[in-house]
């Protein structure tokens, strides 16, 4: 399995270091961008997934899952930044935007759990968070 959600929220708070499978490339599976640009985008992901979960408006065991960052490029649009929450099996949970190159917005879609199906949208990250 990877390194645990918890495990990655621990390591980010105490060290600011970015860990799991994929921590030699800053946290990201993929991406379009420049790799001097990666650990910064990293940063400002962490920061949001830390905020998510603590927001106390989500059920995820973070013992039981991991997140890792994607930059997207899309057909039509800037790049933008994403993140992905998943299970032990490496399915996805949750899926999040801070700004989608698609409609500039902020957007979470949930693909497991209680709130499978779920998609929630707003003008920014603290917005949605606050939509929960």
């Amino acid at each position: 399995m990877q390194t645990t959600l918890l495990a990655q929220i621990t390591a980010y708070k105490e060290r600011k270091e970015i860990i799991g499978d994929y921590a030699h490339c800053s946290g990201f599976y993929d991406w379009f961008c420049k790799d001097t640009s990666l650990e910064a985008k990293s940063k400002t992901l962490m920061n949001k997934v830390i905020k998510l979960m603590e927001s106390g408006k989500i059920n995820i065991n973070a013992a039981e899952a991991y997140v890792f960052f994607k930059n997207n490029c899309p057909m039509s649009g800037p790049l933008y930044d994403s993140f992905a929450i998943c299970d032990k099996e490496g399915e996805v949970i949750l899926w999040a935007t801070p700004k989608s190159g698609h409609t500039g917005k902020a957007e979470i879609n949930f693909f497991q759990g209680d709130r499978k199906g779920q998609e929630i949208e707003a003008e920014n990250f603290r917005e949605l968070l606050l939509l929960l």
